[in-house]
């Protein structure tokens, strides 16, 4: 099936030209947000501060003709993975591949320009929807790839649930006994619960989540309210989905000013290594969110090192697979860790928390997706390490809302998920993990406007983003792909797509496959 044919079936597309306009808006808004002066030219151009160019486009390095949205979909592999729980390939009801391509088009101008004040004389940014949508699939092209042979997921279905009220609700734990307790506290058969938890938890990774039936039918039989009590009781998160989404009421971020203090001088970066060569940043984070801003800061040139827990980070034994510096590691975990470096430390020791403050004294940045309640308890809150670093820029990753802190249980609460959900199916979250892809991509923008405005103003910057805000950013594209279409093939194998020889210049495939910075910097 081609685009083309995909589209003529769909009831739900607008047209958006031939330019990635959606791209170059979003690219806009936040640039000017970080107080940077930008003209728009009607091909997808921004002018930046009057020294700088950045071109949006729809294939970049990707050797198709990309000229929609939908293509980008098609082609990258993103209807494919966000079809998975439905059967086959769908399109996602959002531009997520161009609101994507904008917020890194917006954290790349910002590198180059800061970059440009030191010295190197950046004069234009690239960057392609194609390529904002490899790296929104990171995860998934990696396990496709592995050493460890792995089948493309398959399984229809999944959450949400109805209650007997008719409320379509999301649950979440990350417990395995929190999920037991809560199902045969409603009378599911503990051998039901325990078949479905592995699928449940692997969601996140698969895009697939095939839940036995009897979990829905008692759902179904019981009351929201009773289900809210017994889920409370059992540690389990419920969360009801909103059926009318609240887009972006402003910026996706908020920078406050920290105290003022002595900075020390900026080496100047070195053009070949990045527009952030030179910074290095502290990453306290697991899962998705938080590990994809440190990704991106590690793609424009940055030293990352992140902080794991004594014996490395459980989720780099999550199979598959692969061979990464001659050592096993998970692929997807390789994905989103691949060139940073790792202090162990237990943040629950006097030990580990010094090990980190003695870390972040050397540091730019420190990107963390900690509950607040956390921070001040292991000493690592702003106020604290702006002490122990003077002009730190201190950059909060979360969920966005009390009680909701994952990816899908934020589409739910957002609205989101009625986006995203096929014509005439009830609103459900997409298990292709959009809010934490695009999460990450705002948190590391804002790090970066952070490090402007630092350079700017010389004091301390405090940036705050989360899930609920990136999941708004992607309310406000809701036009969903467009009809101009240049009959591009659907991806249906992400393992196919990596071999393609028309993806090489933006995949890295000396291994798992990873893929490559997605901006091209000239100077």
């Amino acid at each position: 099936m081609t685009s083309d044919q995909l589209l003529r079936e769909s009831t739900i597309l607008v047209g958006q030209g031939s330019t990635p306009r959606v791209a170059a808006r979003v690219a806009a808004g936040l640039l000017r947000a970080a107080g940077v002066e930008v003209a728009e030219a009607p091909d997808g151009v921004l002018e930046v501060d009057r020294a700088l160019t950045c071109r949006l486009s729809w294939a970049g390095p990707v050797a198709l003709p990309l000229r929609s949205e939908a293509d980008v979909q098609a082609a990258c592999g993103v209807m494919h993975v966000h079809g998975r729980r439905y059967g086959g390939p769908r399109l996602l009801g959002v531009d997520f591949a161009s609101v994507a391509a904008g917020v890194l088009a917006a954290g790349g101008s910002l590198a180059a320009l800061r970059a440009r004040q030191l010295g190197v004389p950046y004069r234009e940014v690239g960057v392609s929807v194609a390529q904002a949508a490899l790296l929104g699939l990171s995860q998934y092209l990696a396990a496709a790839t592995a050493d460890e042979l792995c089948a493309e997921p398959a399984g229809v279905g999944g959450p949400p649930f109805r209650s007997s009220d008719g409320i379509w609700f999301e649950l979440e734990t990350l417990a395995p006994d929190g999920w037991l307790r809560f199902w045969t506290e409603l009378g599911v058969d503990r051998r039901v619960v325990g078949r479905s938890w592995l699928p449940f938890q692997a969601r996140y990774g698969t895009a697939t989540c095939p839940l036995p039936d009897e979990l829905f039918a008692v759902a179904e039989q019981l009351a929201f309210q009773y289900l809210v009590a017994s889920a409370e009781r059992c540690g389990v998160a419920v969360t009801a989905v909103e059926a009318r989404p609240v887009a972006a009421d402003g910026v996706p971020w908020r920078r406050r000013e920290g105290a003022a203090g002595a900075q020390r001088p900026c080496e100047a970066p070195r053009g070949g290594w990045g527009p952030l060569d030179g910074v290095t940043v502290v990453e306290v984070a697991r899962r998705v969110q938080g590990p994809m801003a440190g990704r991106v800061l590690s793609l424009l040139g940055a030293r990352v090192v992140r902080v794991e827990p004594p014996g490395g980070d459980p989720l780099r034994g999550v199979p598959p697979m692969t061979a990464l510096d001659g050592e096993p590691v998970s692929a997807r975990f390789a994905a989103l860790n691949h060139g940073k470096e790792v202090l162990e430390a237990d943040l629950r020791s006097e030990e580990g928390r010094s090990a980190v403050r003695e870390l972040v004294r050397e540091a730019d940045v420190l990107v963390h997706s900690l509950a607040p309640s956390k921070v001040v308890e292991l000493g690592l809150d702003a106020d604290t390490l702006e002490v122990v670093r003077p002009g730190l820029v201190y950059a909060q990753a979360s969920g966005g809302a009390p009680g909701v802190n994952t990816d899908y249980p934020v589409q739910a609460y957002s609205g989101l998920a009625a986006l995203v959900t096929p014509s005439g199916l009830p609103p459900r979250p997409t298990l292709l993990t959009v809010c934490d892809v695009l999460g990450g991509l705002v948190c590391a923008t804002a790090a970066v406007a952070g490090l402007t405005a630092r350079a700017r103003t010389g004091r301390a910057q405090r940036v705050e983003s989360s899930l609920l805000s990136a999941a708004r950013l992607l309310s406000g594209a809701a036009s969903g792909a467009d009809r101009l279409g240049g009959g591009v093939a659907v991806c249906t194998d992400l393992a196919a797509l990596a071999d393609d020889p028309q993806f090489a210049a933006a995949l890295d495939s000396s291994g798992c496959t990873v893929v490559r910075a997605p901006w091209e910097f000239r100077t």
